[in-house]
C-alpha cells in the first residue's frame, strides 16, 4: 500500500476499525435504509461483477453477492476487512471476496467490473479525481459507478445535534478546509460533479436523498450516546479537554437527543446524495 491516504489507513486501522467491528450491528441498522436505495440504484445483474468500494465489516458486499456473479470489496481497514471475511463464510457465499487495498492506487485488473458500489466509503481520499480515474479503469466500457454520499454537516442531525451540544463546553477541534477527507467531504454537488467529471465519467446523476436514521441503530438516548463516545467524531471533540469538560458536554449532548426518542429509538433527520455514472 502506498503513502497515499497515510492519515486516513492510520485512523481506520486504530480505534474507528475496532468500533464498526463491535457495533456492527448497529450500524448497520442505522445506515440501512441507505443500502436499499443504493443497490435498488445499482439494478445488478446475475451476471455481473462488482466493485465495492470501503465495503467495511461487509454489508453492501454481501448483499450484493446474492444476487450478481461475483463481488470484489475492498477497505483500508484491515480488521474491518476479516470480520466482512467471516461473514461471508458464516453466510457460505462463495462469490464474495475481500481485500485490504487503497481503492485511490490499487492495480485493479482493466475494464474487470461491471458496476462500481460505494455504502459512505468514497468521501476520504487525499486526491478524489485519481481515485475516480482508478476506479474508472476498473470499470468495463459503459461500466457503471453509483454511491452513496453525505451531504453537507449542515443538512446532517444525526451529527449536528450532538456535535453542537458537545461543543458547546469542549475546545472545537481544527476541522480543516471545506472538502477535506472525512464523513462529508462531498456535500457540495457541484464540486462532486467536477470530480467525476474531470476522470471522464458521464451521464453523471447527483439527487438528493433525504431520510431519518436511528442513531446507533436503536435503543434508548443513554444508549445513543453510548455508541456516540465510541466514535472517531467524539474522539476528535474531546481529544483536547478535560474530564470534566467531557462530562459536561456529554450530558448537554444526552439532553439535547432527548427530544428526538422514538419508541424505535433516537430518530434524526439525514441528508445524503445518490450518485450514479458510467464511464
Amino acid at each position: 500500500m502506498t503513502n497515499a491516504n497515510r492519515d486516513q489507513i492510520e485512523f481506520w486501522n486504530s480505534d474507528e476499525s475496532r468500533h464498526w467491528v463491535e457495533h456492527q450491528w448497529r450500524y448497520d441498522s442505522m445506515l440501512e435504509p441507505y443500502v436499499r436505495r443504493l443497490l435498488s440504484a445499482a439494478e445488478i445483474g446475475p451476471a455481473e461483477r462488482v466493485l465495492d468500494i470501503g465495503c467495511g465489516t461487509g454489508t453492501t458486499t454481501l448483499a450484493a453477492a446474492v444476487g450478481a456473479r461475483d463481488v470484489l470489496g475492498v477497505d483500508i481497514a484491515e480488521p474491518m476487512i476479516a470480520r466482512a471475511r467471516d461473514r461471508a463464510r458464516e453466510q457460505g457465499l462463495q462469490n464474495a471476496r475481500f481485500e485490504v487495498a487503497d481503492a485511490q492506487t490499487a492495480p485493479f485488473e482493466a475494464e474487470s467490473h461491471d458496476v462500481v458500489i460505494s455504502r459512505f466509503g468514497v468521501m476520504f481520499f487525499d486526491d478524489p479525481v485519481a481515485a475516480f480515474a482508478n476506479l474508472r479503469t476498473a470499470l468495463r466500457p459503459d461500466g457503471r459507478i453509483v454511491f452513496v454520499c453525505w451531504q453537507n454537516l449542515g443538512d446532517n442531525e444525526w451529527t449536528l445535534v450532538p456535535a453542537t451540544a458537545a461543543a458547546a463546553h469542549v475546545p472545537v477541534p481544527d476541522l480543516g478546509e471545506p472538502g477535506a477527507p472525512g464523513p462529508f467531504a462531498f456535500g457540495d454537488a457541484e464540486r462532486l460533479r467536477t470530480l467525476l467529471t474531470e476522470p471522464g465519467f458521464r451521464d453523471i446523476g447527483i439527487e438528493p436523498v433525504a431520510d431519518s436514521i436511528l442513531l446507533g441503530g436503536g435503543g434508548t438516548v443513554n444508549e445513543a450516546v453510548d455508541f456516540l463516545r465510541g466514535t472517531g467524531m467524539a474522539r476528535t471533540l474531546f481529544a483536547e479537554a478535560s474530564p470534566d469538560e467531557v462530562a459536561r458536554a456529554i450530558e448537554a449532548v444526552r439532553a439535547a437527543l432527548a427530544p428526538y426518542q422514538t419508541p424505535e429509538g433516537v430518530r434524526l433527520g439525514a441528508a445524503a446524495w445518490l450518485v450514479h455514472a458510467h464511464r
